[in-house]
Order: structure tokens, then C-alpha cells, then sequence
């Protein structure tokens, strides 16, 4: 539930003016709005499953989208009856002035390209069908301008092939992988609620910059709680990071008896030192690694 000092859990990522939402339970709006950030760019929103606590805020965000004058299309991304739910929810917000596209998630796993943007969805271990998230933003290898001059392509076409493109031309065919290095280490977020540890999260977290990972109960002796109810304790995420050599983990989703989840964290940090406690607005700014290419 959402408690006057604490919103219920949401992800925003926003990359080269494109913003996805994953989850968007009771108060997301409001929560973004604390942030200072507008719900009118969002283009995607990603629905882990369909309990009310991640999903009941969307009829308000689609509101006041739509109040805001928003005409691009949205895209809703979800476990399999998202046009079923989507449809019940929107009885209370029926015309809008724009077009939701809604994408149902086929499969224990499904990547989608938007944007930019390579959306990863794996199904997890919940007490209903639900997913988790890697976002990740790939880096083809620098241009090699040497090559291409060596290759005598002519500098109309050098953007073109750095973008991807096949040139043909009267001297010949020339591809992307003709002028440029190899590929460069991206960016990637793996985004985890409602579930127990499983070997597809860390597989599918393996090597992310940033790991959001549910952490329902603090307290050791409620793992068999947190068992019954299909939740994850801070240590089991904890392991889960590390096992996927994540570079840091953010604990969230808390239950709502838990107050101070700080009290917690020196024991977690002895499983996983780069380990942090969720709170709203906590932001993060990730910035590619530069590597040095040689003889590339």
C-alpha cells in the first residue's frame, strides 16, 4: 500500500528524450510529479504483472495524459491478458486523444526494440505470471575512418554506414562491418519485483550497471514468509547480485511494516558492498564506459 512517506514501486528510464515506465500502481503520477518530471513523454510503460499495487495508477496516467494533450501513440507492454485488463481499467477513462498499443508478452521470455532502447522481459517466480525487465542501450564500435578511407568510401555515405546502413554503390557493396570496431559496452538496468530467486534473474541481470531488485523484508527470520507469499528477503537479493556480478543493487518494495530499511544494509553490504536501500526520487545517471580499442 502507499504510506504517506513511502510511494509504491516504479521504475522511470529516460534516454535521448524517450522516457519507459515499468509498473504503475496508486500514486505514480503524483510520485513523478515530487520528482519534477511529466508523465506526456512517456512512451512505453512495462507491466511487470497485473496485482493492483503495480498497475491500478494507470486510468489517472492516462488522464492526464490525455489532458496534457498528448497525441503520440503509447505503448503497453505486459504478461499475457494485458489487452483484457487494460480494456476493464479503462471503463473509467474511455476517450483519449490518443492510441494505446498494448503488446502482450508471449513466452517465458520476449525482446522488444523501441527507440533505441532493447527491452528484455523473463518470466520470474510470483504467485501470478510476472516478468522482469533489462533495459539496455547497445554501442556499435567506433568508425573506423582509416578503413573506410583505405576502402575508398566516400565521406557522403560514412554516417550512413555508422548508423547501420548497406551502401550500395557503381565501386560496390559496403556494410557497417566493413568500417567499424567492435562493438563498445552499453548501458543496462535489470528491473526485478514480486518474486523469488530464480537462475533467469541472474542470468538476465548478469553484468548490469544497475540491478533494482525487490527486497520485501529485511528481517532474517521472515524468509519463510517471504517463501509463502512468493517475496524475496534483502540477503537472497543481495545474492542475487552477486552471482550476477551487477555493478550496484537498489533494494525496493518494501513491505509496509518495514520501516527503516537502512538498519539493514551492513549485513547486506557483507553479501554485496555496492548495495543501497530504495527510497522515492532515488535517481541514478549512467554514463558509457570509454575503452581503449587497440589495433582495432
Amino acid at each position: 500500500m502507499p504510506l504517506p512517506y513511502r510511494w509504491l514501486t516504479s521504475m522511470m528510464v529516460r534516454y535521448n528524450g524517450m522516457s519507459l515506465l515499468v509498473d504503475c500502481g496508486e500514486g505514480t503520477q503524483i510520485a513523478l510529479k515530487e520528482k519534477g518530471w511529466s508523465p506526456k513523454p512517456i512512451d512505453v510503460i512495462c507491466f511487470t504483472h497485473y496485482h493492483a499495487d503495480h498497475i491500478s495508477g494507470l486510468p489517472g496516467m492516462l488522464l492526464t495524459m490525455g489532458n496534457a494533450e498528448r497525441t503520440e501513440p503509447l505503448t503497453l507492454i505486459g504478461p499475457r491478458g494485458l489487452n483484457r485488463v487494460v480494456g476493464a481499467l479503462r471503463c473509467i477513462a474511455p476517450e483519449l486523444p490518443f492510441e494505446v498499443i498494448c503488446q502482450e508478452i508471449e513466452g517465458p521470455e520476449e525482446t522488444f526494440f523501441i527507440n533505441g532502447m532493447k527491452i528484455e522481459a523473463f518470466k520470474v517466480n510470483h504467485n501470478v505470471l510476472c516478468y522482469g525487465y533489462s533495459v539496455s542501450i547497445e554501442r556499435i564500435g567506433k568508425f573506423q575512418v582509416e578503413k573506410a578511407q583505405a576502402l575508398g568510401i566516400e565521406k557522403k555515405y560514412w554516417s550512413l554506414l555508422q548508423k547501420g546502413s548497406t551502401i550500395e554503390t557503381e565501386n560496390g557493396t559496403y556494410t557497417p562491418d566493413m568500417v567499424l570496431g567492435t562493438p563498445r559496452k552499453g548501458l543496462k538496468v535489470t528491473y526485478v519485483t514480486d518474486t523469488r530467486p530464480t537462475e533467469g534473474i541472474v542470468s538476465h541481470a548478469e553484468n548490469s550497471d544497475l540491478f533494482i531488485c525487490e527486497g520485501m523484508y529485511g528481517e532474517p527470520e521472515k524468509k519463510a514468509k517471504a517463501k509463502e507469499y512468493k517475496h524475496m528477503t534483502f540477503y537472497e537479493a543481495a545474492t542475487l547480485a552477486k552471482k550476477a556480478q551487477v555493478k550496484e543493487l537498489w533494494l525496493t518494495h518494501f513491505s509496509p511494516s518495514l520501516i527503516r530499511a537502512e538498519e539493514f544494509m551492513p549485513a547486506v553490504r557483507k553479501i554485496f558492498p555496492a548495495a543501497y536501500a530504495g527510497k522515492d526520487g532515488k535517481t541514478a545517471e549512467l554514463v558509457y564506459e570509454e575503452t581503449q580499442e587497440v589495433g582495432v
